[in-house]
C-alpha cells in the first residue's frame, strides 16, 4: 500500500512542497530588482554615439578636472591649454578611442565648462562624460519662498 493510505501522523510523506523555495526566489528577485538601480554608475553621458557595424577597441580615458580657482587637472597633475590639447592628441594617436571624464567645482563659471568641452571637441574626441555628485544634482525649487 502507498503512504497515503495510512492516515496516521506516524506515516512517510511522499510529496515535495515548493512554497517555501518560490517563495525564498520571489524575495531575492525583489531584493535584486531594488538595489540594481544603485549598482549603475552616476555620470551625465554626453555624446555617445552609436554604429552597427565595428570592432572592439580599447578605449583611453582621461580625467580633466576645473577645479574651483581656475586651475586645470589632467589625471590628478596640473596642466594648461596647450599641455591639454598636446596630451589629447598623444592618447589619440596611440588610441582610436579616446575618452574624457570631465570634472568641475560646483563655482567653476559655465563659461569656463563650455570652454573646456570645445576644447576636448576641437581635438577630435567624440566620446566625453561630466562628472557629477549625485546627492548635489537636486533642481532648484522653481518657486522660491515669497513668490507669488
Amino acid at each position: 500500500m502507498g503512504a497515503r493510505a495510512n492516515h496516521d501522523d506516524d506515516g512517510l510523506m511522499a510529496d515535495i512542497n515548493i512554497t517555501p523555495f518560490v517563495d525564498i526566489i520571489l524575495v531575492v528577485l525583489i531584493i535584486f530588482m531594488v538595489t540594481a538601480t544603485t549598482i549603475v554608475k552616476t555620470s551625465i553621458k554626453v555624446n555617445l554615439p552609436e554604429a552597427a557595424s565595428g570592432e572592439a577597441t580599447e578605449a583611453t580615458s582621461l580625467g580633466i578636472t576645473l577645479q574651483a580657482d581656475g586651475a586645470l587637472m589632467l589625471d590628478g597633475n596640473p596642466i594648461d591649454q596647450a599641455g591639454l590639447e598636446a596630451a589629447i592628441d598623444a592618447a589619440k594617436a596611440s588610441s582610436s578611442e579616446v575618452v574624457c571624464l570631465i570634472a568641475a567645482d560646483k563655482d567653476v563659471p559655465h563659461g569656463r565648462v563650455v570652454w573646456i568641452l570645445d576644447v576636448v571637441k576641437s581635438r577630435g574626441v567624440a566620446k566625453f562624460a561630466i562628472n557629477i555628485d549625485k546627492a548635489d544634482a537636486v533642481p532648484p525649487d522653481p518657486y522660491p519662498a515669497g513668490s507669488p
